[in-house]
């Protein structure tokens, strides 16, 4: 946002929209785009945690130790909470925000596994199968965490690495990327944090998939949240 209002002069008129109508049209696009794919992937990101509760307990654990329990998690905690994002990245691996990218277009004739594809040929990448290739990744349909901080630890989501794209790549990468990821990190590390979670006793969360372009869950998840901090850091909520 800071670097389209850096190069677009107060009288810049596009397909005879002012200034201010594409400032507010983009505002717009990065509200919802990152809104319904957050709500999603944190609805993922609990959905794994219920039913792999080892690593819930040790990612309660790791915000204990470098936040404590007397004050709430802040975004400025997040860089220290590497297995949060350990957690996060591993969601997005098997739950793409978006598990399609958008049409692209081949720039050259090119042979793709024995295909030959012709220049201007319109493409779209199964980001969804490419993150669950055992191909590429040991034990691909199991939810390891530790994955990124050990064999792929410098993958990052920004589409650098083409076996790990959940926001996909390039300039027509996922334009609510950084502001979803904010969203994400800070709402499930102060769900932890400020509560144990947890289903129905001896019931697992489902985790079928639902029909829809952030890849949304079939059925509600709904769990039981139990207080773990003091009364009084609730009055604020």
């Amino acid at each position: 946002m800071d670097v389209m209002l850096t190069h677009l002069p107060e009288d810049t008129v596009i397909s005879g929209h002012t200034r201010d109508t594409i400032v507010k049209a983009t505002t717009l696009v990065l509200t919802l785009t990152g809104g319904e794919s957050t709500s999603v992937t944190i609805t993922w990101v609990l959905s794994l945690l219920l039913n792999h509760p080892n690593v819930l307990i040790a990612a309660q654990e790791e915000i204990d130790h470098h936040v404590g329990k007397q004050r709430w998690v802040e975004e400025s905690d997040i860089k220290n909470l590497k297995y949060l994002q350990a957690i996060v990245k591993e969601t997005l691996r098997l739950y793409p925000p978006g598990p399609i990218t958008g049409i692209r277009e081949a720039m050259q004739d090119c042979c793709i596994a024995g295909y030959d594809v012709p220049k201007g040929t319109r493409l779209i990448v199964n980001l969804w199968k490419l993150q669950r290739d055992p191909r590429v990744w040991e034990n691909a349909n199991e939810f390891r965490p530790e994955r990124f901080m050990t064999t792929h630890v410098d993958f990052d989501v920004k589409g650098q690495n083409f076996e790990y794209m959940p926001f996909s790549s390039g300039r027509r990468s996922c334009p609510g990327m950084t502001f979803g990821l904010q969203l994400v990190h800070l709402t499930v590390s102060k769900l932890i944090q400020g509560f144990d979670i947890r289903v129905a006793e001896g019931t697992a969360v489902d985790m079928e998939e639902g029909l829809g372009l952030a890849l949304p869950k079939l059925n509600p998840l709904e769990v039981v949240l139990s207080p773990r901090l003091g009364t009084e850091f609730y009055e604020c909520l």
